[in-house]
């Protein structure tokens, strides 16, 4: 496990459900979507393999290769190769490089199932202000989900979710802004038709209206969240939609091989899939993120001890649980831990 951060670390937010415990200015964060897929296109490519090409993905893959430091629940390497359905936790940190001295939180946190028999993927919204008890400090409780990452990284994120759900999770991976940006403009911008009409950092969208986006543009439009009649749920919304349209466009651009293009994500993406995981996942997945299933958990907000918290209902939480364990071909069974303030 990393070095813990310091309690002003993890409760530097406001009242306003922007982290874990704690007073101060409300902050705007940036959000970065992706998808392990995009990541395995990125690093495995669309086509026969050239030597150089072969070499560079699998350069770029080492480089970015972070083991979650816990024990899988399951043998991912089994699944794999079995070709059975896999479960990838994608996460988007706040602002700043991913190696900087204080790791911040996951504004953005969608558990993704990729099922290659029904070719469906499956991307799930987890609200960040969710009431958990992170795994490995449950003495803290409550504590929202967003600060599980700051607590202990991926591991510590993976299994809290796991406990919460009871969901099997077998990879992860995470990237910040940069990343997402460099993906959308390196496969010449994405085609989306907002959902609502909205102005925001000096861009236009107009609800109903197909508008080609470039990175930048892109970004923006999963950003906005205060200005949302549905808050963050609206932008998480908007935030699977920009993931659906990255898909849609990534597995025909050839040019996401090019060298500098995998040296500069790799500084903005990290993931415990090895360059094996990813030409496996390029090789007997892809077929299924032609069909993309866009869901989340809804919770309520409550205040709790002077912090504003999505409470998500134990009945919310089991459907959740079930709609996730029927995408991994998995048997049913009740969902994970109930807290006090849950229904």
């Amino acid at each position: 496990m990393e070095d813990m951060p310091s309690r002003s670390e993890l409760h530097h937010d406001d009242q306003k459900g922007n982290g874990p415990k704690g007073k101060g200015p409300k902050k705007s964060h940036t959000v970065r979507n992706t998808i392990l897929i995009i990541i395995a296109v990125l690093l495995v490519g669309t086509g026969a393999f050239a030597a150089r090409t072969y070499f560079n993905a699998r350069n770029a893959a080492n480089t970015v290769f972070k083991s979650s430091g816990i024990k899988k629940s399951r043998n991912t390497s089994a699944v794999l190769n079995g070709k059975k359905p896999v479960s990838i936790l994608l996460l988007g940190t706040d602002t700043g490089a991913l190696g900087r001295d204080y790791k911040g939180r996951t504004d953005t946190i969608i558990l993704a199932t990729i099922n290659p028999k029904t070719k469906t993927t499956t991307l799930m919204s987890l609200p960040r202000d969710s009431e958990v008890a992170v795994s490995g400090f449950e003495q803290d409780f409550p504590t929202k989900l967003n600060a599980a990452y700051a607590y202990g990284s991926a591991g510590t994120t993976i299994t809290t979710i796991q406990k919460w759900l009871n969901v099997p999770i077998d990879y992860y991976a995470l990237i910040n802004m940069g990343g997402m940006k460099k993906v959308v403009n390196e496969i010449g911008g994405v085609d989306i038709t907002p959902i609502r009409t909205f102005t925001y950092e000096g861009y236009h969208y107009t609800k109903g209206v197909k508008t080609h986006m470039n990175g930048d543009k892109a970004l923006q439009y999963s950003r906005m969240r205060y200005d949302d009649p549905l808050g963050d749920y609206g932008r998480q919304q908007r935030q699977r939609q920009l993931i659906t349209a990255i898909l849609s466009e990534s597995t025909s651009a050839s040019n996401l091989l090019k060298q500098d293009f995998l040296q500069s994500l790799a500084k903005q993406t990290r993931t415990d899939l090895t360059f094996g995981n990813l030409t496996s996942l390029f090789s007997n997945y892809r077929g299924a993120t032609k069909n993309v299933v866009s869901d989340h958990a809804q919770g309520t907000g409550k205040m709790i001890s002077g912090q504003s918290f999505e409470v998500v209902s134990q009945s919310e939480k089991q459907r959740v649980t079930n709609v996730l364990r029927k995408s991994l071909n998995l048997k049913s069974a009740t969902t994970g831990e109930k807290f006090a303030n849950q229904n």
